[in-house]
């Protein structure tokens, strides 16, 4: 596991230039570098046609022994990294941050699987497509759509996967959609989207604004929260992290990197898409039972765990007897708040596919 590092703290006085924010972030990087133990493991079901990043990377030192690879789908391309050996496990992150949540835990993954790690459609690395009529490029299903495929071409036609927040959304789609290419799957720290905005009132209003706000037409939220890109990211992610110094500053450094004003419209394409065409499939398939086995966890100090009965709304869209979870004592980001529990966790569930 990484050393834990210092807190990050809100730098509101930093000059707004672009040169300004720059300089920041290559100080960031520098300054961020964390040790991993370094993998040797061979990697199954993988083309190896491209070079690991450069040793010099934060991505490298994150992950080291994966390999790099951007796959294009038939919506965009996808920024993949695969590593370890295994059954096939996908990892999908969440808004603000990249594929780069998960550092603190593929270490140990990857020498029970072999783990897929992907900047969904609109962030990181990834390609950001427009987002078209009733924002449906940005769909739940398209982005779900992105990441079969992106499996399919790595050999993988049936795999488990995991996703926090914005991921949990495409896994949750993913699971609908696509039921025979789901062994198993875990949800962090999510309730469904539809009973989240159905039970909507001023308390869960107040805390995750954001839910209203990115969903404005644009360009309002693209022109306010672009005034000062840098102080959004911190606010965002500091308003959800309850354990100092849980994000270390090489992952904040990709998250800063990677959040740039073609990633905001993307992410306010995501969350407009949640409140539209997401709402539309979500009543098509109301229905629709999920019928893989199904880990939900969540943060005991998060606004998700202490607004919803979480395995509850899970259980309601579930089949009998698939929905397992509990409570982790963090805040929002599991992955990084709470490295050990969400890994012993993911190692009980997802080995239980070894038969």
């Amino acid at each position: 596991m990484p050393e834990s590092p210092k807190t990050i703290v809100a730098t509101t006085t930093k000059a707004s230039t672009e040169a300004s924010k720059i300089n920041t972030r290559r100080r960031s990087l520098l300054a961020g570098a964390v040790s991993a133990a370094t993998l040797t493991l061979p990697i199954k079901g993988y083309p190896v046609n491209t070079p690991v990043p450069p040793q010099g990377s934060a991505i490298a030192r994150m992950f080291p022994g994966f390999k790099s690879r951007t796959l294009n789908t038939s919506g965009t391309s996808i920024q993949t990294l695969v590593g370890g050996q295994g059954p096939a496990l996908l990892l999908l992150h969440g808004h603000p941050q990249t594929l780069a949540c998960w550092h603190k835990i593929v270490p140990a993954l990857a020498q029970h699987f072999t783990v897929v790690l992907t900047d969904l459609r609109g962030y990181g690395d990834s390609g950001k497509p427009d987002g078209g009529e009733n924002h449906i490029g940005y769909s739940k299903r398209l982005m779900a759509q992105d990441q079969v495929e992106v499996m399919q071409q790595l050999g993988f036609s049936r795999f488990q996967v995991a996703g926090h927040d914005r991921g949990g959304r495409v896994v949750h789609r993913m699971l609908l959609d696509h039921p025979d290419a789901i062994e198993r799957a875990a949800l962090l720290d999510i309730a469904p989207t539809a009973t989240m905005y159905a039970s909507t009132n001023m308390a869960f209003a107040s805390r995750y604004v954001w839910w209203f706000f990115l969903i404005q037409p644009a360009p309002l939220p693209e022109k306010l929260i672009g005034a000062n890109l840098e102080f959004y990211l911190e606010h965002h992610i500091n308003k959800q992290n309850k354990t100092p110094g849980a994000i270390t500053p090489a992952a904040y450094a990709e998250y800063s990197r990677c959040y740039t004003a073609e990633t905001l419209h993307a992410v306010c394409e995501d969350y407009r898409a949640a409140a539209s065409i997401d709402l539309e499939h979500d009543t098509a398939d109301a229905d629709k039972k999920i019928q893989s086995p199904l880990l939900v966890l969540w943060g005991a100090k998060g606004v998700v765990g202490n607004t919803y009965d979480v395995l509850k709304t899970w259980q309601e869209k579930s089949i009998d007897g698939a929905v397992s979870g509990g409570a982790l004592p963090c805040g929002h980001y599991l992955p990084e708040e709470a490295p050990e529990q969400t890994l012993n966790a993911f190692l009980r569930f997802f080995r239980k596919a070894e038969g």
